[in-house]
């Protein structure tokens, strides 16, 4: 939840006693927004060291995905790759789909991905 505090009791409070899926993309791309979080200077290396603690002990299954099904949707839907490994896995797994980025929403919606509303 670092750079998005006001998220994250509304985020907690949505997946508790739930169950947990995601790509394994998930991994690289928290990577990457750490990265660039670093870029910017908005993160230290310590504070990096402390998100990934907690996000060990997040029970999450990640889940393959296909890359020639999610290649589609990224050009069908006009999106990145890692949005369309999102959708996917949702749609795989029959769950809903939790993020804060309203473009993700909204394509989501509109392939008949259900999701879920973080209130702040």
């Amino acid at each position: 939840m670092i750079g998005n505090e006001a998220a994250k009791q509304g985020i907690v409070d949505l997946t508790v006693n739930c169950s947990l899926y995601a790509p394994a993309s998930v991994h690289w791309e928290i990577g990457n927004a750490f990265s660039l979080m670093f870029k910017s200077q908005r993160l230290d290396i310590v504070l990096a060291q402390q998100a990934l603690e907690v996000y060990s002990g997040i029970p999450i299954k990640f889940v393959d995905v296909p890359l020639d099904v999610t290649l589609e949707l990224s050009r069908s839907q006009n999106i990145y790759a890692c949005d369309a490994y999102l959708i996917q896995c949702a749609q795989q797994t029959s769950t809903s789909l939790l993020t804060l980025d309203n473009g993700l929403k909204s394509v989501a919606r509109q392939v008949g991905v259900h999701v879920l509303e973080v209130t702040q």
